[in-house]
């Protein structure tokens, strides 16, 4: 979908890929997407499990010169790659100039649950490219720091259970970002949720008055 002057693609998963009007890509936890993809400026990576940083899918997008961003214990997956790539390690509160792409880096966590711990330090990503503000959540329930979050053209946000926040807790998440757009991920694999977990959060959203769209597969 385009929206101003960026191209934004579902890819499957909780992987996104974003293309500014220069052509320049960033990725966001690749995980099984096809072999003839473009290669990779950004990769940004938001925590080591293998449906976020999976290294058969980072390899088909790396070229020399890539830059990958994500937490300290993506360290031992990425350096395998033998590609001479940039490897830069996030905590969050972090702010990063990347020249066309600035980011903030944000806290991504379970509250009730254990697999994404908040002593981790796994992370969201607040994007800001070509005047939008973009907000990929990262595997997280529904947190305190979203209602600092301010301003997002666009938020992407879990919606499949188990392991972050259900559609029904995400339509909460939309309600206190209240970005311009919601989008659901974290659905559709062989992982965890559905079809009709995204379209029931499109729903929800659109109940409370938040545009939302459920995008197909890229």
């Amino acid at each position: 979908m385009k929206i101003q002057d960026i191209e934004l693609k579902w890819l499957g998963h909780s992987g996104f890929l974003i293309v500014n009007s220069e052509g320049k890509r960033v990725y966001i936890d690749p995980y099984h997407i096809s072999e003839n993809n473009e290669k990779a400026d950004i990769i940004l990576i938001t925590h080591s499990h293998q449906d976020h940083c999976s290294i058969k899918d980072i390899q088909k997008i790396v070229k020399e010169g890539t830059i990958v961003l994500g937490p300290a214990d993506i360290q031992s997956k990425i350096t395998k790659l033998d590609n001479h790539i940039e490897l830069r390690v996030v905590v969050p509160g972090q702010t990063i100039d990347l020249g066309f792409v600035k980011l903030g880096i944000v806290p991504a966590y379970n509250l009730n649950k254990q697999f994404h711990e908040k002593e981790e330090h796994w992370v969201g990503y607040i994007i800001k490219i070509n005047g939008s503000l973009i907000y990929h959540a990262g595997d997280t329930d529904l947190i305190p720091e979203m209602k600092n979050m301010k301003n997002i053209s666009i938020a992407l946000l879990p919606v499949g259970g188990h392991f972050t926040m259900d559609w029904k807790e995400a339509v909460q998440a939309a309600s206190l970002i209240y970005p311009t757009l919601a989008i659901p991920m974290h659905y559709g694999s062989d992982v965890v949720g559905t079809t009709e977990d995204a379209e029931n959060f499109v729903r929800g959203c659109k109940e409370k008055g938040i545009k939302a769209e459920r995008l197909e597969k890229e």
